[in-house]
């Protein structure tokens, strides 16, 4: 069996035996900017600290001045994705949010090869089934038996369904970036709606097309029988009926599925981004120069945009 088939054959195997003691977090989170307001705008170690953290914050203290504008212009090239010369909100946030998802691509980086067979830089859908699935189709009658929801016979469609949605221009093969998709859906909005329809097709026992509170409550606690509820347990019945099924029919839809999993607090990497340009944009013309930025070099070191001091003190062509 091939190394990724044999990973896929313990994951079922673990789903099927394991019984979850602990509450299964669904819910997918922005990583946490700074709500707070600045100020004073001529003091940024509160956005030192926030963005950095208190080490990483003394870190770049150990940079001169001249390291850290030499470095922090290479990212803002690397910002103006145009190359006008002008770095917008937009640019910005883009890049905060890239910033915000770099463990992400760092993922597919680490197992890109093991999908690319034949090292032309894109994974086929046949590729990535040959390499996941190349013992099962190889081998079905050993897997006859395998009725979890996890199995093989289920997982290979619903891996080909997700593909396909990450595959935005329909040739069969994933960029890297179509890649990153299809590994991480939740971090790309295209995908959300597949998100949303895993999430009900794993919690919906019955079929029916809903989430119930049974269901809800048994996709975080394996109740033993005889055994007391904990109270976290109550707690997020209270939620179901309070919060999570929001037109109160006693089950949540798609909607409200998408609602809980997928919630649209605020934006941190548009807030941030609004922020440094803001602070910096001392013509007022809503756009940031190289400039400008570097003028301004000291807040902009301490903020999400340069990857909490990452991009200060290494190189991360991959961007």
């Amino acid at each position: 069996m091939d190394v990724c088939g044999f990973a896929y054959l313990l994951l079922c195997t673990c789903v099927a035996l394991g019984k979850p003691t602990l509450k299964k977090e669904r819910v997918h989170h922005e990583p946490e900017l700074s709500r707070q307001p600045h100020e004073d705008n001529q003091s940024y170690r509160y956005d030192h600290e926030a963005f950095l953290g208190k080490e990483e914050a003394t870190t770049f203290d150990q940079l001169t001045p001249e390291e850290s504008k030499e470095r922090l212009g290479k990212i803002v090239d690397r910002i103006d994705s145009d190359r006008d010369g002008y770095i917008t909100t937009s640019e910005l946030k883009t890049w905060i949010k890239r910033v915000q998802k770099r463990y992400v691509y760092e993922n597919v980086a680490k197992v890109w090869s093991d999908y690319d067979l034949n090292k032309d830089n894109q994974i086929s859908w046949e590729e990535y089934k040959k390499a996941t699935y190349g013992y099962y189709l190889a081998n079905p009658e050993e897997f006859e038996d395998a009725t979890d929801q996890f199995s093989f016979k289920k997982m290979l469609p619903r891996d080909e369904r997700r593909f396909k949605a990450a595959d935005l221009d329909s040739d069969l093969a994933a960029s890297r970036e179509e890649f990153t998709a299809f590994l991480h859906p939740e971090e790309f909005e295209h995908m959300k709606d597949i998100v949303v329809l895993e999430t009900l097709e794993d919690i919906d026992k019955n079929e029916d097309g809903y989430v119930n509170e049974d269901e809800y409550i048994a996709d975080m606690f394996a109740h033993e029988e005889g055994g007391p509820e904990p109270d976290w347990v109550r707690t997020e019945r209270d939620q179901f009926s309070d919060f999570r099924d929001i037109n109160k029919d006693g089950k949540m839809d798609k909607e409200e599925i998408r609602h809980w999993i997928l919630p649209q607090d605020y934006d941190h990497a548009q807030a941030e981004a609004r922020h440094l340009v803001y602070e910096s944009d001392v013509d007022k013309d809503q756009m940031l120069t190289k400039e400008e930025i570097l003028d301004n070099w000291n807040m902009f070191v301490g903020s999400q945009a340069t990857n909490y001091g990452e991009d200060l003190t290494k190189n991360h062509d991959e961007l």
